[in-house]
């Protein structure tokens, strides 16, 4: 089972492109703690809810998947590992380990293995 918890700030504002397919890309950037140091995670969710309104600094958790994606770029083929998002959620600056633990069982299903929801 391929199965990504992410929980951080987002670094940068989430960037809104529209595909060609009609469907809609929104990404984002979420800074992280893993042993002491600080790492960057991208996330990536098509056709987000629109009520789902985040904004840089804003402290997020996210549930999705893992993916490497390959793309041509000057010539040579490049790779990128992202998260794609099938739930998004904030989370206060107050309690926000009882919000995230709140958040995570709504997610996940009171036992943890819960259907993964995209709204």
């Amino acid at each position: 089972m391929n199965v990504v918890v992410v929980s951080g700030r987002l670094s940068s504002s989430p960037v809104v492109r529209e595909l060609q397919s009609g469907s809609v890309l929104v990404t984002y950037e979420v800074t992280t703690k893993v042993d002491d140091a600080s790492i960057s995670v991208p996330l990536v969710w098509f056709d987000p809810p629109k009520h789902v309104a985040v904004d840089a600094g804003d402290e997020v958790a996210a549930v999705g998947y893992a993916r490497r994606r390959f793309f041509r770029a000057g010539g040579a083929t490049q790779s990128r590992t992202e998260v794609v998002v099938a739930h998004l959620g904030l989370l206060t600056d107050k309690k926000s380990r009882t919000a995230r633990q709140r958040w995570l069982t709504a997610a996940m299903g009171a036992d943890g293995v819960g259907e993964l929801r995209s709204s």
